[in-house]
């Protein structure tokens, strides 16, 4: 069982930064998997970005691509992604999730709030 606490959340205005982070349980971090979705009100969650447990190889979506880094520290048992340049329409509950050992594990999110 992996155990994911996401942080950093919360409200900013239009063109602004935030820093997401999660932390994950376990001795095998680095073999994880790690990924960014997100979950605006009335809508799905979709994908925003993933990294690879080495953290060489990054993904993003298209919407994300270009203003959001995902990134680890296998010593912290911790990803993050960077938010910049962010809209209202990013506002959303933002989720982490691990994929460890073929299973599939979520965070309980952190809500984003971007203000115009």
């Amino acid at each position: 069982q992996v155990q994911l606490v996401e942080s950093g959340g919360g409200v900013v205005q239009a063109g602004g930064s935030l820093r997401l982070s999660c932390a994950a349980s376990g001795r095998t971090f680095s073999t994880y998997v790690m990924s960014w979705f997100r979950q605006a009100p009335g809508k799905e969650r979709v994908f925003g970005a993933t990294i690879s447990g080495s953290g060489a190889n990054t993904y993003y979506a298209d919407s994300v691509k270009g203003r959001f880094t995902i990134s680890r520290d296998n010593a912290k048992n911790t990803v993050y992604l960077q938010m910049n340049s962010l809209k209202p329409e990013d506002t959303a509950v933002y989720y982490c999730k691990a994929v460890a050992n073929g299973n599939t594990f979520w965070g309980q999110g952190t809500q984003v709030t971007v203000s115009s």
